[in-house]
């Protein structure tokens, strides 16, 4: 799960709001929806929250005073807020109410036969000098003297390719890691925990993961 602190202005990290997400994924790992929750201290209560999902990726100002956090942080936040003990994650999912849906399109036959699958994790948000030095370090990313790609790195794990590269979509509008699964044998869910790591490394940096899509 993903927790955000929301403040009443920028760059004030006192809470003032909770927001609880969960990606929804398909069974290629691809996101179809994001189910949520928010805190909100002056009703003491939890709402829907898909509004809120969408409006953090889209309307600046209100990002400027979004936090991604690590669970523990959320933990003192929520007590902070008058809610208590932060309910175990399985007590959050009951609290969800209503899901964003993501827009899905089914992959492009791109041809080859080569097996390889392409996936774009899209992000919202701007990296400073020091969130842009550790994204670089998280992803094991090798400069490319490609002004578009920041870096690029590649391995192999439990029996597949994988190929990634950090890019910069506009000029302060988003940020997306592409990775290449050339696939072999083993199991799925190596791409899973791949897609994942990539995803929470970027987002430890202080963007917000808006959709996982698959290209081929």
């Amino acid at each position: 799960m993903d927790y955000y602190l929301i403040s009443a202005a920028a760059g004030d990290r006192s809470p003032a709001g909770l927001l609880v997400e969960e990606f929804v994924l398909c069974d290629d790992y691809t996101a179809v929806g994001i189910d949520g929750a928010e805190w909100q201290p002056e009703i003491g209560a939890w709402s829907a929250s898909a509004e809120l999902s969408r409006a953090i990726r889209a309307d600046t100002a209100l990002r400027a005073r979004v936090t991604p956090v690590s669970r523990q942080e959320a933990s003192r936040a929520f007590a902070l807020l008058g809610g208590g003990e932060l309910p175990e994650e399985a007590g959050l999912r009951t609290l969800f109410q209503e899901r964003r849906s993501l827009p899905t399109t089914s992959p492009l036959n791109l041809g080859g036969g080569s097996g390889a699958r392409r996936y774009r994790i899209l992000f919202a948000g701007e990296l400073g000098e020091d969130g842009l030095a550790n994204a670089r370090t998280a992803l094991r990313l090798k400069p490319t003297g490609d002004p578009r790609v920041v870096g690029t790195a590649s391995a192999s794990a439990g029996g597949h390719g994988f190929t990634w590269e950090l890019r910069r979509i506009g000029a302060g509008i988003a940020w997306c890691v592409d990775v290449t699964a050339r696939l072999g044998s083993g199991p799925m869910t190596t791409l899973g925990a791949l897609l994942h790591h990539h995803r929470q490394a970027v987002r430890d940096q202080g963007l917000i993961p808006v959709t996982v899509e698959r290209f081929a």
